[in-house]
């Protein structure tokens, strides 16, 4: 087995001492994403969930594409949201816009105490790169 250590130029820099997504036989492990607007840590978050949700999903999707891929990609994804009972609605909304009806993937949403630097969400996620090209609506 093969493993890449992907180090993505323009994402976000890690908060921590690890990789932005690690590939190993075409299975992409994507570290969860913050909503960081630029690439400093020091960078703020968006006002609100819906923004926050939406930063976190483009920096998710920063990370794909310096591995080739896309979210289309995405095969599991979990969430984190510190504010659970008052966010989930409104981060569902903003998911649900990233994800083609009937091509999402499976998902496990967790409410926790805290996370890095005071986010209210995080979102990671495991990508697999395809054999052939994704045709849409189509299966793999």
């Amino acid at each position: 087995m093969t493993l890449i250590f992907h180090m993505i130029v323009g994402a976000p820099d890690p908060v921590a001492p690890f990789s932005h997504a690690v590939e190993a036989d075409g299975w992409v492990f994507v570290t969860g994403q913050m909503p960081f607007v630029g690439t400093s840590l020091d960078s703020p978050y968006p006002d609100g969930i819906e923004a926050q949700t939406r930063q976190v999903l483009k920096n998710l999707q920063a990370v794909l594409a310096g591995c080739g891929l896309g979210l289309e990609h995405a095969v599991s994804v979990r969430i984190y949201l510190t504010h659970f009972d008052a966010d989930y609605a409104a981060m569902n909304a903003v998911y649900a816009d990233h994800f083609a009806s009937g091509r999402r993937p499976a998902r496990t949403c967790i409410g926790v105490t805290g996370l890095a630097k005071g986010a209210r969400i995080e979102i990671d996620l495991v990508a697999r790169r395809p054999s052939e090209p994704v045709k849409a609506g189509l299966p793999v």
